[in-house]
């Protein structure tokens, strides 16, 4: 079944319009909002969608599919994977999320957001996370 995304995109945002899409189904996946054998939206689809081009949504299901996300057919589409998440991440994974946090960081204090708000708002959605069962 092909599930509809709500996804919200930010063209003033630093961050890549790929990167937003990215992330945003990955936050779906993750949440467990996708799930296994569902396909995706067309590239076209979605791109309209958006409003933006093709080959951008093209390159934001390349990552999810690298990352073991996806599985990309022609005429299919995109479908989910049933992708297990492993107990431990490897450090050097380890280590690029935790540099990709401090860039987040550093990008919301340059937007002029406190540290102490940050610091809120990343303290509750770990809490978030630790009740979360895997």
């Amino acid at each position: 079944m092909t599930k509809d995304l709500t996804i919200a995109i930010d063209v003033d945002s630093p961050v890549p319009v790929y990167r937003q899409i990215v992330d945003a189904v990955r936050h779906l996946l993750v949440d467990g909002k996708l799930k296994p054998g569902d396909i995706l939206p067309g590239v076209r689809e979605l791109a309209m969608d958006l409003g933006v081009h093709f080959n951008t949504v093209a390159q934001s299901y390349r990552v999810l599919s690298g990352e073991g996300w996806l599985d990309l057919k022609r005429r299919r589409g995109a479908m989910v994977l049933d992708r297990s998440r492993p107990d431990r991440p490897d450090r050097d994974r380890q280590e690029r999320g935790v540099q990709r946090l401090r860039e987040i960081i550093a990008q919301l204090q340059a937007d002029g957001i406190p540290a102490r708000s940050i610091a809120g708002s990343l303290r509750r959605l770990a809490d978030g996370i630790e009740g979360v069962k895997s």
